[in-house]
Parts: structure tokens; C-alpha cells; sequence
């Protein structure tokens, strides 16, 4: 077995190791809903987290030997990257949880991370030489730190929604019930995202355009799902495949624009069928694993995450990034989409530790602070990275 085989069923073991983990949190919350039951729930609890450590080793297996495999860090495009923030986000969630062991937060973060995990599988794998602008320890550090600070950060949107799930009437239609389902919708747009493009990769579609880039170049690509959208100026280079409704300005990725509407499209059709299926809203099936949590303990830890994932994002996001933009393109700051949307994130939170600290925001408005930084995180990694072409476009 080569090494990168090695590390490919490393990172399944992590993901089964996962998916078992999370069942198992599910039973460490349920058993614990009684007094008599509380000694089995602490069981499950147990149990679930050793699973988790055993597919965080894993993961960790994973990412080490695919950097020694291909001389550098695993963080040079879209499947690397993912992957390691899907890894992040279970190593914080194991480090808060043996400060303040409530299984409720596996139960919670571990699917997220595994819809990530699953995300990043969609792109492809292949361990390719890195272009000149990433040959420097500043991608490692710049990268690899961003992604820890959003990982923590991705904590303290897990305690917000579970906080939200707790206190929020379901049974009522509210605002706040609305946009809580809203974020249950956006998950199921994810797992829309994998069924697209597994369903289009089993069948290999396939089909060639040329097209007109921003610098006047012309150039081919092939797109692996049916073209809603083509690239600027595009013409179909394959026979009896589909032709694009519009052509889009050079500036946008036509071929991954086409992927997020065709994940929009199929994922709202999934969300659809699970609501016919459980006729109730997904917000109402996950509520009672967040009853019997503690508010003002979500509300800490939802608060603490910020607190210690905002300066690390900083220092990754922002600061090692300007930095590496000098070494790279010698200019601290270019107004890249990346580099803007990391601007917006960081400002957010920024506005979430000032209203916290300023203005009393606890609780409920906290708790909803936090839901919509890890929405903007993830709108940074799936469609700006997806859709907008720029200087990071090479992490497609």
C-alpha cells in the first residue's frame, strides 16, 4: 500500500469513526434525560468520546502522511484545505468538551464536520506540484492558523445553536423560529452539494468549453455537471451536451457558479422530501437533543470560543496573510474576494466581542451572533471560493 492510499483510508476510518461517534453522543443526551439514566448516559458519553479521539487520530494519520507524500503541508486547494478544517473543528470540539463534557456539543459538531469532510471529497484529490506563489512556510502558517481560529469559532456557533434550539418555541412561527429552520436548510444545501456531484461523477458527464478569460486569454475546461452557466464568451467544444442558459462576466467561475445552483437546486428537492417525509420542520426533530441543556453554560462556552478562536483567525487570517501577500505579489493588501471576505468575517467578529462586552448582548442575541459568523465563514469557503474568481483561485 503507498502512502497515499495510506492516508485516503486513514481519512474514511476518521470519517466512519465520526458517524459513529455522533450516534453515540446521541445516545450519551437521550440517556441522560433521566435521573435513572444518567449513569447510562455517562457511559454513552464516554464511549462516544473515546470513538471521537480514535477518528481525530486518525485524521491526524491522514494529514501527516499526505504531507510527507507530497512535500508540504495538505492545505494547497479545495479538498486539502476542507478536509483539514473539518479536522480543526473536531480538535477543538474535543478540547472543549474535556473542559465542560456535555455530549450535546459532539452531537452537534461532529456532523458539521462531517458534512465538511464529505464537501471536500466532491473535489479532487489528485497531490499536484504547488504553483510558485505557494512555495513558502507562510502558506503552512497563514493557512493552517486561519483555519484553527474558524475552527474554534465554528464552537461557538455549535453552543449558539444549541442554545437557540433550547429556547426558541418551536410550536409558535415566529422570526426567530423561521431563521432557525433557515440554518437547517443551509446544511441540507451541503449534503445537496455532495448528491450533485457524486450523482454526475458515478455517470462521468463530461463536456468542453473554450472561453475568454479576464486577461483576454483563450482557454478550454471541462465541466462535470450540466452547464447552467458557461465562462465569458464560452462555445461547446462536445457534441449532445448541454448548452449554457447565459454566459457569465470573466470576473465569475461559470463552471463552479453552475455547481452551487445545481447543489442549491437539488438540495432545496432533498430539504423538501425530508420535510414531506418527518412533516415538521428539521429545527422541531433536533430540539429535544438541546432541551436539557444548560443556556448559561452554552452561552459561555458559545462566548469563550470567540474570545480565544478571534485572535488566533487574526493572526492566520489576516496578519500571516498580508504578509505572505508581500513575499507573493508584493503588496500587503489587494482587495482579493478572499482577502475581502476575511476583512467582513474579522469585522463581524469584532462587532460580536464589542456588543458583547458594551452592550450587554448575552443570550439569545449571542447565541445568534455566533449561528451567523459560522455562516459567514462558510459562505467564504464555499462560495467565494467557488463562484468569484481571484488571486486564491488556485485553491479550486
Amino acid at each position: 500500500m503507498s502512502l497515499i492510499d495510506l492516508s485516503g483510508n486513514l481519512l474514511f476510518v476518521a470519517f466512519v469513526a465520526y458517524l459513529i461517534a455522533t450516534l453515540l453522543f446521541g445516545g450519551a443526551v437521550k440517556g441522560g434525560s433521566k435521573d435513572e439514566s444518567a449513569d447510562a448516559g455517562k457511559k454513552w458519553g464516554s464511549l462516544a468520546i473515546i470513538i471521537t479521539l480514535v477518528g481525530f487520530i486518525a485524521n491526524l494519520g491522514y494529514f501527516i502522511t499526505r504531507w510527507v507524500y507530497a512535500g508540504h503541508a495538505p492545505v494547497s486547494n479545495m479538498f486539502e484545505f476542507t478536509t483539514a478544517f473539518g479536522m480543526f473543528v473536531v480538535g477543538a470540539f474535543i478540547l472543549i468538551y474535556f473542559i465542560y463534557k456535555v455530549p450535546a456539543l459532539g452531537l452537534f459538531a461532529l456532523p458539521i464536520a462531517i458534512i465538511i469532510i464529505a464537501y471536500a471529497s466532491m473535489f479532487p484529490r489528485e497531490v499536484n506540484p504547488l504553483i510558485p506563489a505557494l512555495k513558502s512556510y507562510w502558506l503552512y502558517i497563514h493557512v493552517i492558523t486561519a483555519a484553527i481560529g474558524e475552527s474554534i469559532l465554528a464552537i461557538s456557533a455549535v453552543a449558539g445553536l444549541i442554545y437557540l434550539l433550547k429556547n426558541i418555541d418551536l410550536t409558535k412561527k415566529s422570526k426567530q423560529s423561521f431563521w432557525i429552520e433557515v440554518v437547517m436548510y443551509a446544511l441540507v444545501l451541503v449534503l445537496g452539494f455532495v448528491a450533485v456531484t457524486t450523482t454526475f461523477n458515478v455517470t462521468g458527464y463530461e463536456a468542453e468549453f473554450s472561453y475568454v478569460d479576464k486577461d483576454g486569454n483563450t482557454k478550454e475546461i471541462t465541466y462535470n455537471t450540466p452547464a447552467l452557466f458557461g465562462m465569458h464568451q464560452s462555445e461547446l467544444l462536445t457534441a449532445d451536451k448541454m448548452q449554457p442558459i447565459a454566459d457569465v462576466p470573466a470576473i465569475v467561475n461559470a463552471k463552479k457558479l453552475t455547481t452551487v445552483v445545481w447543489s442549491i437546486l437539488i438540495g432545496t428537492l432533498l430539504y423538501g422530501l425530508i420535510r414531506l417525509i418527518i412533516r415538521k420542520p428539521i429545527a422541531v426533530i433536533m430540539q429535544p437533543f438541546a432541551k436539557r441543556a444548560n443556556s448559561q453554560l452554552m452561552d459561555e462556552i458559545g462566548y469563550r470560543s470567540v474570545l480565544i478562536g478571534f485572535p488566533v483567525f487574526t493572526l492566520g487570517a489576516l496578519i500571516f496573510a498580508m504578509i505572505w501577500a508581500q513575499e507573493a505579489w508584493s503588496r500587503f493588501w489587494g482587495w482579493d474576494p478572499k482577502e475581502v471576505w476575511a476583512l467582513i468575517t474579522w469585522l463581524f467578529y469584532a462587532a460580536f466581542l464589542h456588543l458583547r462586552l458594551s452592550k450587554g448582548w448575552q443570550g439569545g442575541k449571542s447565541a445568534w451572533l455566533a449561528v451567523i459568523g459560522f455562516v459567514i465563514i462558510m459562505f467564504n469557503l464555499v462560495a467565494v471560493n467557488l463562484i468569484i474568481a481571484g488571486l486564491h483561485s488556485y485553491a479550486g
